[in-house]
C-alpha cells in the first residue's frame, strides 16, 4: 500500500533543493526587501518628470534594469518557499507580504512606462540606438503605445496588481490546503488519495478496480470545491476581459497574444489541425491500451495506464542522473556541467510531502541558477519528466550568459521548445539503445504517453477548452461550474469520439490545472513540442551542426521573435508543414506500437 505524504520538516534534506544561494537568511531577505523599498522611492524621486531625451532613456533603463535584478532573488525565495509546502503558515504570510510589497514598488515604478511611451517614436529610436541592449525593450514600449493607458490609471492598476493576481493564489489555497482526501477502497483494500499521489500513481495504476476507485474518489472531491474554484476562474477571466478593454485590444485573446509575438494565426491552427488530425491517432492508441489490458470497455480514467506496466522500471534519483547525461550528452560539455551541478549542488526538489505543489516546473531566476520542482516517484516515466524541466534550465542558463535580464526571456509561445527537446532526445537515446522488442515497444509506449500524449492531448484539450472559454467571455457572458464542465466534457467528447467513454468526473478535469490563470499557456506546449520535433529529427539525422544552431536559439534569449527562433533552428512555423509533419511522426510511431504489439503476441502464442 502506498503511504501518505510526510510534512515538510520531516523531509531528508538531500531531497530537497537549496535556496540559500538566493537568501541565506530570514533577516538577509528582510533586510534586502527593505532596502529595496528605499531604493525604489529614490528611483523614483529621481527619475519623475526627468526622462525628456534619448540620453535620460538610456540612463533610466540602465538603473531600472539593475533594480528589477535587485529584486530577483527575493521574489524567488518568496514564491519557491510557499511551492513546497502551501501549509507553511510562514511562508504563506511571506510571500503575501512580498505580493503586497512587490504591488507598492510596481506603482512607485509605473512611471518608467508611462514617462517612456508619452515620448516621440524618434526618441525611443535614437536611444535604441545610442543603447543597442535596449533595443526589444524600447522596440516593445513602442508597440505598447496604443495600448498605454493614463500614467495615474497604469500606477493605480499596479499597486493593484497583488489582488488582480489573487486568483491564482486562491486556486492553490483550495487546491492544495483546503482539499483534503479520505481514502478509498478498491478490492477490499483501503488507500491513501491527494493530488500528487493521483496523478503520479493512482492514474498509472494497472490495477483497474484500483485505478477506476482512485478516479472516482477523486472526482468526487473535486466536486465539492466546483463552485468555488469556478467562482475564482471566473473572477480571473473576467478581470483580463476588463483589462483587455480598457486597453483597446478587439478581444482577450488579442490581449494575451500580443505579449507572445504570435497571432491568432498561429494559435488557432495549433488548436485546429491537432484536434483535426492527431484525434483519429490517439483513438487508435486508447484502443490499443484496451486491447492490451483486457479492458471491456475504455474510460477516460484508464487513458493514462502504461501500455506495458509489468515492464516499466523503478529506477532512483541517482540512477535517473545516468539516463539523462547519456541522453543530453549530445549538447556538449557546458551543458553536461549544468546537469552535474543540478544533482551536486541541490537545484532540484524530489521530495513527496503534504502541502507541495503538484506537476513539475522549473524556475529561472535571472543572475542565479535554476531551481526545479518534481515529486519523484520512482516510475522511469519521471526521466522524461526530469529532462523537461532540465531543458528548461539548460535554456535560461544559456540565455542568461548571453543576454542581460531585459533581453533574457522569449516568448511564452516558444518556451516549451527548448524542454519537449530534451524529451525527444532522451526518446533519440532510449530507441537507438533499445535491443529487444519489448523494451523497445515500452520505450515507443513511453513517448507516446508521456511526451505527446501530455504536451499533445493533454494541454491541447486545455486550449480548445480555454479558447470556448474566452469567446464566451468576449461575448459579455460570465462562467459557472455548470458551464465550464459542459463545456470541457464537450472538447473531450469531440477528441476521443467513441473510442472512449468520458465518464463522470472527466468533465472537472478544469479544476486541476493552473495553466488557466497564466494568461494562453496551454497551447504553447504543442507549440513548442512541434519546433523540438523537427529540430530533434535534425539533430539525430546531422549531428553537431544541428546542435549548434540549437544552443545559438537558447543564448538568443528574448531578441527573437518565435517566428525568427524556429527559423534559426530550420524550421518555419509560420505553415502547416512542422505540426502535420509532427502529427505523422507521433502517427507513425503508434503504428510501430501495433506492430510490436502483435510480434510480441504471436511470441507468447508461440510459446
Amino acid at each position: 500500500m502506498k503511504k501518505s505524504f510526510a510534512p515538510r520538516h520531516l523531509i531528508p534534506v538531500e531531497q530537497t533543493w537549496d535556496l540559500s544561494p538566493l537568501i541565506d537568511s530570514i533577516e538577509a531577505y528582510n533586510a534586502g526587501i527593505a532596502q529595496i523599498e528605499k531604493d525604489a522611492l529614490l528611483f523614483n524621486q529621481k527619475y519623475t518628470g526627468n526622462i525628456i531625451d534619448s540620453s535620460s532613456v538610456v540612463q533610466v533603463l540602465t538603473d531600472y534594469e539593475k533594480l528589477n535584478e535587485q529584486f530577483v532573488p527575493y521574489g524567488a525565495y518568496a514564491s519557491l518557499s510557499l511551492e513546497v509546502d502551501q501549509t507553511n503558515d510562514e511562508a504563506q504570510m511571506r510571500a503575501s507580504k512580498f505580493g503586497s510589497i512587490a504591488s507598492k514598488i510596481g506603482s512607485q515604478l509605473s512611471f518608467v512606462h508611462s514617462d517612456l511611451s508619452a515620448l516621440s517614436t524618434e526618441i525611443l529610436e535614437e536611444a535604441a540606438t545610442i543603447a543597442p541592449q535596449f533595443e526589444n525593450y524600447i522596440k516593445e514600449i513602442i508597440k505598447k503605445k496604443a495600448h498605454q493607458l493614463h500614467p495615474e490609471v497604469e500606477k493605480t492598476l499596479a499597486a493593484l496588481s497583488s489582488s488582480l493576481d489573487a486568483p491564482y493564489e486562491l486556486y492553490n489555497t483550495t487546491k492544495l490546503v483546503d482539499m483534503k482526501f479520505d481514502n478509498f477502497t478498491a478490492n477490499g483494500e483501503s488507500f491513501p488519495l491527494n493530488y500528487s499521489l493521483f496523478e503520479g500513481d493512482w492514474e498509472l495504476e494497472s490495477d483497474v478496480n484500483i485505478r477506476r476507485a482512485a478516479f472516482e474518489a477523486f472526482s468526487n472531491k473535486l466536486r465539492e470545491y466546483q463552485h468555488t474554484t469556478a467562482k475564482t476562474y471566473n473572477t480571473h477571466v473576467t478581470t483580463e476581459k476588463t483589462l483587455s478593454d480598457l486597453r483597446g485590444y478587439e478581444s482577450v485573446t488579442d490581449y494575451l497574444l500580443f505579449d507572445q509575438e504570435v497571432d491568432r494565426t498561429l494559435y488557432n491552427r495549433q488548436i485546429d489541425l491537432i484536434t483535426k488530425e492527431l484525434a483519429p491517432h490517439m483513438r487508435r492508441y486508447a484502443k490499443l491500451l484496451q486491447k492490451v489490458h483486457g479492458l471491456e470497455k475504455m474510460t477516460f480514467a484508464d487513458l493514462k495506464i502504461p501500455l506495458d506496466p509489468e515492464f516499466e522500471p523503478m529506477i532512483t534519483v541517482e540512477e535517473s542522473k545516468n539516463y539523462i547525461e547519456n541522453a543530453l550528452k549530445v549538447m556538449g560539455d557546458d551543458y553536461m556541467e549544468m546537469i552535474e551541478k543540478s544533482y551536486s549542488e541541490r537545484w532540484i526538489d524530489f521530495a513527496q510531502n503534504e502541502g507541495k505543489s503538484t506537476g513539475a516546473f522549473c524556475s529561472s531566476p535571472y543572475g542565479f541558477h535554476p531551481y526545479i520542482l518534481i515529486s519523484w516517484t520512482s516510475r522511469m516515466n519521471e526521466v522524461f519528466v526530469l529532462a523537461h524541466e532540465l531543458g528548461h534550465a539548460g535554456h535560461f542558463v544559456n540565455a542568461h550568459k548571453k543576454q542581460s535580464l531585459f533581453n533574457s526571456r522569449p516568448s511564452t509561445y516558444f518556451i516549451e521548445a527548448p524542454s519537449t527537446m530534451n524529451e525527444m532526445l532522451m526518446a533519440n537515446y532510449l530507441l537507438t539503445t533499445a535491443e529487444d522488442t519489448r523494451f523497445k515497444r515500452w520505450v515507443t509506449a513511453s513517448i507516446i504517453s508521456r511526451t505527446y500524449y501530455h504536451n499533445f492531448v493533454t494541454h491541447l484539450l486545455e486550449a480548445a477548452y480555454q479558447r470556448k472559454v474566452y469567446d464566451k467571455v468576449d461575448a459579455g457572458e460570465s462562467v459557472n461550474a455548470n458551464v465550464l464542465n459542459r463545456l470541457k466534457r464537450e472538447v473531450l467528447e469531440d477528441f476521443w469520439g467513441d473510442a472512449v467513454e468520458i465518464t463522470e468526473g472527466a468533465e472537472l478535469t478544469w479544476m486541476r490545472q493552473p495553466h488557466y490563470y497564466m494568461g494562453l499557456y496551454p497551447y504553447t506546449y504543442s507549440a513548442g513540442l512541434t519546433i523540438s520535433t523537427q529540430v530533434s529529427q535534425r539533430i539525430l539525422n546531422e549531428g553537431q551542426p544541428a546542435v549548434e544552431d540549437w544552443l545559438k536559439v537558447l543564448q538568443a534569449g528574448g531578441t527573437k521573435t518565435p517566428v525568427e527562433l524556429a527559423q534559426m533552428a530550420g524550421v518555419d512555423i509560420t505553415t502547416d508543414e512542422p505540426l502535420l509533419n509532427t502529427i505523422a511522426y507521433i502517427g507513425g510511431l503508434i503504428d510501430q506500437l501495433e506492430v510490436l504489439t502483435e510480434e510480441l503476441d504471436s511470441v507468447i502464442i508461440d510459446k
